[in-house]
């Protein structure tokens, strides 16, 4: 692996009555998590997106990386994913360029489609622009990277004579991410010369991408791939997993749900055949450090894997209820991560 691997958390903000807190507490000892495992190397901090979810499902990531980013030295903040038909393209590049100096340099944009219908219903979108108002989005945080004046004629977007300012501490801007479900989504990664957030088979995102790059001339390793696979650190399974099991039973029932609003008989996203069976692992790992170690070292190799992270927080479960096996995470399994991956 010609990148150095980099470990984190994921947060999703959700708060569900079995908590006993009320959002702004959550919100509170989230920051406090945060803050805490900067110091015990946190490389990463991600966010993921929704809207109009009952349960608070975070809708805006940006604010709270930035209050975050106030508190912390070195972790960095991403999305997987922020789902870009929802989010006006130079409004997101100002609001990055304004962490981008509030971080030092300490901010990355993971973007996706979105594929909920609710949320398209929401926004008073048809789900049908989804594809435009990506890849037309992207093309124009693209041009908000560079930090030149540019204009921009599309289908969906047209602007004249724009620059953003303030400028990026970040040369050529944030690190930019794409997630991909299905071979469009791959090629869409490589076509725009972007990091890959593979959330489907091998086979149909991450073997297309890195083909395409290398057919184009260009060298898959000195890319990213990144993915959320989750590790429980404990010497108890029998007595410390039923309640993360249950917590990532209420988190991927909602995910179900949205499947079903889409007519069934797709995978996650809506693409056909892209199901649990078939896409990248992204189950728990679950177990002592060496069994941790094991797994997670052969999953990072398997799969060119160089930014991982774990959900901190799983809906459900109070803030602290990892965080033993977060401090044995960042200070026992991952730096045998680090090491086996050279």
């Amino acid at each position: 692996m010609s990148q150095k691997l980099r470990v984190g958390v994921v947060h999703d903000f959700r708060n569900t009555p079995e908590t006993g807190l009320d959002n702004a507490s959550l919100y509170a000892a989230l920051m406090e998590q945060v803050t805490w495992l900067d110091g015990l190397g946190l490389d990463l901090v991600w966010f993921t997106e929704h809207h109009f979810m009952d349960d608070g499902y975070l809708p805006s990531w940006i604010p709270l990386a930035s209050a975050m980013a106030a508190r912390t030295k070195n972790a960095r903040f991403s999305c997987d994913v922020c789902l870009l038909p929802f989010n006006h393209p130079i409004r997101l590049a100002e609001d990055l360029a304004v962490l981008d100096n509030l971080s030092g340099g300490r901010v990355e944009l993971g973007v996706g489609m979105g594929y909920a219908p609710h949320e398209f219903r929401g926004f008073g979108l048809p789900v049908s622009r989804r594809v435009s108002l990506t890849d037309e989005g992207i093309a124009v945080l693209k041009l908000c990277f560079a930090g030149e004046k540019f204009s921009f004629a599309g289908k969906r977007y047209n602007f004249q004579d724009v620059t953003i300012r303030p400028g990026y501490v970040q040369a050529g801007g944030p690190p930019l991410w794409v997630a991909a479900m299905s071979e469009a989504g791959a090629q869409r990664a490589a076509r725009f010369d972007t990091n890959l957030l593979p959330q489907g088979p091998r086979s149909t995102v991450l073997d297309p991408w890195r083909r395409e790059l290398a057919a184009s001339g260009r060298d898959p390793g000195q890319y990213r791939v990144g993915i959320i696979r989750s590790c429980l650190v404990t010497d108890d399974p029998e007595r410390d997993w039923p309640p993360v099991r249950q917590a990532e039973r209420y988190r991927m029932g909602t995910y179900a749900k949205f499947q079903q609003d889409l007519g069934g008989g797709a995978g996650a996203g809506g693409v056909k055949g892209n199901t649990e069976e078939t896409r990248i692992p992204q189950a728990w790992v679950v177990g002592n450090v060496d069994h941790c170690v094991k797994e997670l070292s052969a999953f990072i190799a398997e799969y060119g894997i160089t930014d991982l992270v774990t959900w901190a927080a799983p809906p459900g479960l109070r803030p602290d209820y990892l965080n033993g096996s977060l401090e044995r995470y960042f200070r026992d399994v991952v730096p045998r991560l680090k090491a086996l991956a050279g």
